[in-house]
C-alpha cells in the first residue's frame, strides 16, 4: 500500500481522532474511551477505522478484552499527545495575552541548581511578573529529561550524558559542579589539619547509589590515590535521610558543593577541610529543539541565565 503524502494526512486528520487515540491508549478499549469522550462506541470505532484507513496501517491489536497499540499505534499515540499538548499550550498562551497574564512555566532541576540558581531565578522572575505561575520539580537528569520529552516540563536545569539524544535537545551550560565531603558540625574531623583521602578511607561513607556518575567518580578518586574505595558505606540519594544519618553518627558523606553549602548555612552539616579531586560535569539549561519555548518559558530561561552569570561569577557560596 502506498504511503499517503503529508498534505493528505493533514487534511484528513481530525482532532477527535487524536483524542480517541490517547484515550484508548490510557483506558485500554474503545468502549471506555468513547464514554470518556462522550461519544457512542460505533462513532468511536468509525473514527478509529477511518484513521487507520487514512494511514494504511493498523494502530491497535484487537484482543478479547482490550486493545493493545501496535508499533504504528505507539508512534501515533506519542505524536497525538504532543499535538494535543501543543494545542493546550497555544490556548493557554492566547488566554494569557488576552488577560495580560504571562501564563505558566514548568521547570525541572537537579539538586545542586535547585538549591542555588533556581530559587534566585524564580524570586527574580516573580518580582517582575507576579502573575506568572511557576511549577518546580527536583529529580535526577534522566527523570527530568523524560518528563521534558512528555511535554510535562518546559525546560530542565540538568546535565546531558552520552546516552541522551543531542539532536533532540538544546543545551546551554550554566556552571560546573564541584563536590566536597561533609559531616555533622561537631565531628572531630571538622577541625582537623592536613586531612587527606587516606585519613578518611576507613570512615563509614554515605554515597550515591551504584551506577550514578558521582558514585563512579568518588570511587575513582580513591583508586587514583592508590587507595581502596571505602566499602563501609550506606547508599542513598535522599538528602533528608542523609542529613539525619550524619547528625546521629560519625559518618561522612560526599555532596555537590552547592548542596553542602546550603545545609551548612543552617548548621545541619559541616564541610570537611579536605580537597576532593573529584567533580561532576557541568549542568545547564536544556530545552527541546522541536518545540519553541512559550513566552513564560523564555522569561524563565533568561532569568536562569541572569542568575547563573551573577551567582557563579561570584564563585562558591560562603
Amino acid at each position: 500500500m502506498s504511503t499517503p503524502p503529508p498534505w493528505y494526512i493533514r487534511t484528513r486528520l481530525k482532532p477527535r481522532q487524536l483524542l480517541l487515540l490517547v484515550e484508548i491508549a490510557e483506558l485500554g478499549n474503545v468502549h471506555r474511551a468513547a464514554d470518556a469522550l462522550n461519544m457512542t462506541q460505533p462513532a468511536a470505532s468509525k473514527l478509529l477505522r477511518e484513521l487507520e484507513e487514512t494511514l494504511g496501517v493498523e494502530l491497535f491489536e484487537r484482543l478479547p478484552r482490550d486493545m493493545r497499540p501496535t508499533v504504528y499505534g505507539e508512534v501515533m499515540i506519542r505524536h497525538a499527545r504532543a499535538v494535543l499538548n501543543s494545542l493546550d499550550q497555544a490556548h493557554e498562551e492566547v488566554l494569557a495575552v488576552r488577560t495580560g497574564d504571562l501564563g505558566h512555566v514548568a521547570v525541572g532541576a537537579i539538586t545542586s541548581p535547585a538549591t542555588r540558581v533556581l530559587p534566585s531565578a524564580v524570586a527574580q522572575l516573580k518580582r517582575k511578573h507576579p502573575g506568572l505561575r511557576i511549577a518546580l520539580e527536583v529529580e535526577n537528569s534522566n527523570v527530568m529529561l523524560e518528563r521534558l520529552a512528555q511535554d510535562k516540563l518546559d525546560l530542565v536545569v540538568g546535565r546531558l550524558s552520552a546516552e541522551h539524544d543531542k539532536l533532540a535537545l538544546h543545551y546551554e551550560p550554566l556552571a560546573s559542579e564541584p563536590v566536597c565531603a561533609v559531616a555533622r558540625p561537631d565531628h572531630p574531623l571538622v577541625s582537623a589539619r592536613g586531612l587527606t583521602l587516606r585519613d578518611v578511607e576507613p570512615a563509614t561513607w554515605i554515597v550515591p547509589p551504584a551506577g550514578t556518575v558521582l558514585r563512579h567518580r568518588f570511587e575513582l578518586m580513591f583508586q587514583r590515590d592508590s587507595l581502596v574505595p571505602p566499602t563501609n558505606i550506606v547508599e542513598t540519594s535522599a538528602l533528608l535521610v542523609l542529613t539525619r544519618l550524619l547528625a546521629e553518627s560519625d559518618m561522612l558523606a560526599v555532596l555537590a558543593t552547592d548542596v553542602a553549602q546550603y545545609y551548612a548555612s543552617y548548621n545541619m552539616v559541616a564541610i570537611l577541610p579536605l580537597e576532593l579531586p573529584c567533580h561532576m560535569d557541568d549542568f545547564g539549561i536544556i530545552t527541546r529543539t522541536d518545540r519553541p519555548l512559550s513566552p513564560a518559558g523564555l522569561l524563565m530561561a533568561e532569568a536562569l541565565r541572569t542568575a547563573g552569570s551573577l551567582l557563579y561569577a561570584q564563585g562558591p557560596r560562603r
